[in-house]
């Protein structure tokens, strides 16, 4: 928890009436005048432990305490204070001294950054206490009151089962300050700016955040002005809420942080169980629409009937398929329930209607659009919105112009999908299509063909049957593979194993023996390149 003490600091006690007539000054530990006062004491007696508290500001004539010349006496009494916490020590010249505390008294405080007040004039110090008090109570009501409208906000807002936005927009309002919500990777997923909208809260936000540790649920960072709370459990946190906050942070700010955190909880687990209703239903509509057999079927009807009904128009619509899978190797692992949930979310903000299903561990998207609209162009958008957040593939199948050709579009995005090659490259596009694989994408569309199996067989068998007997000695296949992709220079294929030129090029002569072919002549090599790919999309099971 962020450590947060309300009520009056001594300097702002210093300002009121009664304080200014008795004309304070502070001698030492002016630094920490900026303490709250939680209560106020007046005591003549030295042995102040037991009567103080944290917070606590003592009023005393100094008659109780020990001689001028006890320089360890009145280090002592300053030593209690400063242990229990105390915010100040106010001392009426008058009676015990005339002019000046003693110069060790002072050089205690000072020591501890303990503030110390002269009181130059007589005043009466419950008249200092009371007012003070008051203004304590005043402070702590104001705070309860501020508490109540915090609750009542939070609480509204539950039972509404407001959006994200909503939670976020109530956050700015509340605090006054600019508000992020970033994902576990630090990337900002939502903003709104503070009074000053170009305050550059967001500027180089991703490496600043990575550094921003803080122990248990909430903390304040004093060097970026955050306080931060985390979205969600220890072991399972998927981001963090951070409002701007320069100064350390009231317990309304906390209070205000904490419940919003809880207010996105709650929103994602509801939003989770909506999503996992509505994928339900869209799965159903969508293998009602691959499943159709025509527009004058009574069945087609009827699935019509419902797509309308959950939004999604089929009439007179064109509509594309869309696969979106998590790419391998991604950190963290990619989970599907968010990237369906931004999915979903895209396309609203889009207004794309869209069916959203998970089928086998990938999203299966059916979009719809106006004959007239640039299916492509949207689908990019939707794209573009996802892989902002997610590290995955989105393959999409060529636009069909009416129901009829849904199972074709969606089954030709999973093709292309399973073309895709998992490694990513510089120049790869947001959304995969048949075009963009060239002969990946015709192999793709001949799926498991046997033929295609027969011919893997037939032109990579014995390379196969060679490494398996070999064991790992030799690695033709790897070999070869390396060649194909770097038919330019074999030096750079040579280099691409590890190997030198000349056990690299032993290694093709033994291809060569073992195929009985020259790698050479381009039809081989454009023959054994199509064989490789082809296993590639295979899974390697045409061995």
């Amino acid at each position: 928890m962020v450590d947060v003490t309300p009520g009056v600091t001594l300097r702002e006690a210093l300002e009121l009436p009664t304080f200014r007539r008795a004309a304070p000054e502070v001698v030492a530990g002016v630094a920490g005048t900026d303490r709250a006062i939680r209560w106020v004491h007046a005591t003549e007696r030295p042995d102040v432990r037991q009567l103080l508290r944290a917070g606590d500001l003592l009023l005393t004539m100094g008659t109780g305490l020990p001689e001028d010349d006890d320089a360890a006496g009145l280090a002592s009494f300053v030593d209690e204070l400063a242990d229990v916490g105390s915010a100040g020590v106010v001392v009426e010249l008058g009676r015990r001294w005339e002019h000046a505390l003693p110069d060790a008294l002072v050089a205690a405080c000072e020591r501890h950054g303990l503030p110390l007040v002269v009181l130059a004039r007589e005043t009466r110090f419950a008249a200092l206490a009371q007012e003070i008090g008051e203004r304590v109570v005043d402070q702590q009501l104001a705070e309860l009151r501020e508490a109540q409208r915090v609750h009542e906000t939070f609480t509204e807002l539950s039972n509404d089962l407001a959006s994200p936005v909503d939670i976020l927009r109530a956050v700015q309002r509340l605090a006054d300050a600019p508000v992020v919500v970033e994902n576990a990777q630090h990337r900002p997923l939502d903003y709104f700016s503070g009074p000053d909208a170009d305050d550059g809260f967001l500027d180089g936000w991703p490496a600043r955040s990575r550094r921003v540790e803080v122990a248990g649920r909430t903390g304040w960072d004093a060097a970026n002005g955050w306080l931060v709370t985390r979205l969600g459990t220890t072991d399972r946190a998927w981001g963090r809420l951070v409002i701007g906050s320069p100064d350390a942070p009231s317990q309304r700010l906390v209070a205000v942080a904490e419940r919003a955190a809880s207010a996105l909880a709650l929103h994602r687990l509801h939003d989770r169980d909506r999503g996992t209703l509505m994928r339900r239903t869209h799965l159903e509509l969508l293998t009602g629409l691959a499943e159709g057999r025509g527009s004058d079927d009574a069945g087609a009807d009827e699935v019509g009937r419902r797509c309308e009904l959950a939004g999604f128009p089929v009439h007179r619509r064109s509509l594309t398929g869309v696969v979106v899978r998590g790419r391998v190797g991604a950190v963290p692992p990619v989970d599907l329930d968010e990237v369906a949930a931004t999915v979903v979310r895209a396309a609203h903000a889009l207004r794309l209607p869209a069916l959203v299903c998970e089928v086998e561990r990938d999203l299966r998207v059916l979009v719809s659009t106006s004959p007239g609209a640039d299916a492509d162009d949207l689908v990019d958008r939707l794209a573009a919105r996802v892989l902002a957040h997610h590290e995955v593939v989105v393959a999409a199948g060529r636009t069909v112009p009416d129901r009829t050709g849904v199972a074709r579009t969606v089954a030709e995005a999973g093709q292309v999908a399973d073309a895709v090659p998992q490694a990513r490259r510089g120049k790869d596009p947001d959304v995969h299509r048949l075009a963009d694989l060239h002969l990946r994408g015709l192999l793709a569309l001949l799926g498991e063909d046997e033929r295609v199996r027969l011919f893997v067989e037939r032109e990579l068998g014995p390379l196969q049957q060679h490494d398996r007997a070999d064991g790992s000695r030799t690695e033709l296949l790897a070999a070869l593979r390396a060649l194909l992709l770097h038919p330019a220079s074999k030096t750079e294929a040579a280099a691409s194993l590890h190997l030198s030129r000349a056990a690299f090029y032993d290694r093709l002569a033994r291809i060569e023996s073992v195929l009985g072919a020259d790698l050479d002549d381009p039809d081989v090599r454009v023959s054994l390149h199509v064989a490789l790919v082809a296993d590639e999309l295979l899974g390697g099971r045409a061995k």
